[in-house]
């Protein structure tokens, strides 16, 4: 399928899991990529297999932390392949403490990288996006973004609530611009970042309150990644997409 041909794409955290899975799918779908991590081995080999592949990538490391670095990756994409058509937003971490055990540095450390750095990432890019004629944006939130979860990660869940609301007044404001904004809310998805919960309580706990009774794969949320990014979601914009096993519906 070939739905992104002709589109650039630039994709956070896409070293490993949802990241890389999604900048692999818009590459099979003929986007070419900006690949961004700080886990810059990681994130050129998924560059490297892109390519491998027959596609057309690119490397570059961003902290998403950083808007200078944000400034540099936005530049890297429009100078290297003519424009910027794709943003997505997915770089974060996550943590399993309770508030009690949260510190101030933890605490701002998560809001840092999972709800400031998609602020930075729709504020710098917001030029080029303009400059497209199919851009879009997408989100990667969660289900903790509009659930309490387990009462624990209390930074995460501030965090992905923030991204959840701010999408959607992002694309109210671009609404008339032609930038589509929108979010995804993975449910528990078998990736890196939930290798802590792995054997223990916590990862059944997931697996029970999940009605599909099984961890997402990455390529399944990958897939709405692609819809939201091609002219199918053309008249989608400040929606909320649930890959999630069914978690939300109970």
């Amino acid at each position: 399928m070939d739905r992104l041909a002709g589109r650039v794409a630039l994709v956070t955290g896409a070293g490993s899991g949802i990241g890389a899975a999604s900048a692999r799918r818009l590459a099979a779908e003929g986007a070419a990529l900006l690949v961004t991590d700080i886990q810059d081995a990681a994130g050129t080999r998924v560059a490297e297999d892109i390519g491998q592949a027959g596609g057309s990538a690119a490397y570059a490391h961003l902290d998403v932390t950083s808007q200078a670095q944000w400034e540099s990756a936005v530049s890297a994409a429009v100078s290297g392949f003519g424009g910027l058509d794709i943003l997505v937003n997915n770089a974060g971490l996550g943590d399993l403490a309770v508030i009690e055990d949260t510190s101030l540095a933890e605490w701002s450390r998560t809001i840092d990288v999972d709800q400031t750095g998609v602020f930075l990432g729709m504020k710098t890019s917001a030029a080029a996006l303009a400059a497209s004629a199919h851009a879009s944006v997408i989100n990667i939130s969660s289900i903790f973004g509009a659930s309490g979860g387990f009462g624990t990660s209390p930074a995460y869940h501030a965090a992905k609530g923030a991204v959840r609301t701010l999408t959607k007044n992002i694309a109210l404001h671009w609404a008339d611009r032609g930038v589509r904004v929108n979010s995804i809310h993975p449910g528990f998805i078998d990736t890196p970042l939930l290798d802590q919960a792995k054997g223990t309580p916590v990862e059944q706990a997931m697996l029970d309150i999940t009605p599909m009774g099984r961890l997402g794969q990455p390529a399944e949320v990958a897939a709405g990644v692609a819809y939201l990014a091609s002219d199918d979601a053309s008249f989608v914009t400040g929606l909320e997409l649930y890959i999630d096993g069914g978690f939300m519906a109970r």
